[in-house]
Order: structure tokens, then C-alpha cells, then sequence
């Protein structure tokens, strides 16, 4: 098995993420990487997906961010490149927020964008607002 060369960070960790992340893994069995992701589907196009996983896949960009291993997929990393995660508690609420330069706006709940005009893959799928935009 041949090791997976390491690549260069697609998008950062602020270091309250990367310590909340360490900590939802320690509770998870079988996950060893962060997987950042786009999707077709949010209210302004595009939304964002964090979730953890067991390794990289074939093609994925790896690369390791404060103790935490990131992985990105190859459709994902030019819409999610340059972006950043963070991890916010306030006492209106908690949670993952991404801040990425490649979007040019973004719906109100903060959990979908859109790229430039011709940015976008052709059929992604993406729906107008009010399609899953209620935070």
C-alpha cells in the first residue's frame, strides 16, 4: 500500500475548530479525516458538507491542519479553495461557519453560496432560495 502524498491546504482551520473537531472525533469509532465538500442543493447554489470519514478516497487532496487530517475531493477543492472553518458559541447559537472568498454571496442561514457567473459545473443541481434554508 502506497502512502498518499501530502498536498497543500485547500482551506484552513481557525483553532477553535480544529479543537472541536479533535473532540467530536475522540467520540466517533472507525473516523480518522475531516471531509470538507461542496454540494449542489443549497438555497444559493451550492452547500457546504463537513463530516468525518474513514480516509481519503482515490484522488483526494490530504493534507493535516492543527493535529486535525483534512481531506477535499477534486470537484470540491477550486470552490472551497482559500476557505476557512470556524467554529462559533454564542448564546444565540453554535456551530461550523465557513468563510470562503471563492463565494460571491450566500444565503442568510449561512450554510450555502454561489460562485461567479460561469464558475458553476454545469447541472449541480442547484435550487433556488427556499430550498432547505430553514435555520
Amino acid at each position: 500500500m502506497e502512502l498518499q502524498e501530502r498536498t497543500e491546504s485547500i482551506v484552513s482551520l481557525t483553532p477553535a475548530a480544529a479543537e472541536k473537531i479533535r473532540a467530536l472525533m475522540e467520540t466517533e469509532t472507525d473516523v480518522s479525516v475531516l471531509r470538507v465538500a461542496i454540494e449542489g442543493g443549497g438555497c444559493s447554489g451550492f452547500q457546504y458538507g463537513l463530516g468525518f470519514d474513514r480516509g481519503a478516497q482515490e484522488g483526494d487532496h490530504e493534507f493535516e491542519i492543527e493535529g486535525v487530517r483534512v481531506v477535499v475531493d477534486p470537484f470540491s477543492a477550486p470552490y472551497l479553495k482559500g476557505a476557512t472553518v470556524d467554529y462559533l458559541e454564542t448564546i444565540q447559537e453554535s456551530g461550523f461557519k465557513i468563510d470562503n472568498p471563492q463565494a460571491v454571496s450566500s444565503c442568510g442561514c449561512g450554510h450555502s453560496f454561489q460562485v461567479a457567473e460561469g464558475e458553476a459545473p454545469e447541472d449541480t443541481g442547484a435550487h433556488g432560495c427556499g430550498s432547505g434554508c430553514s435555520h
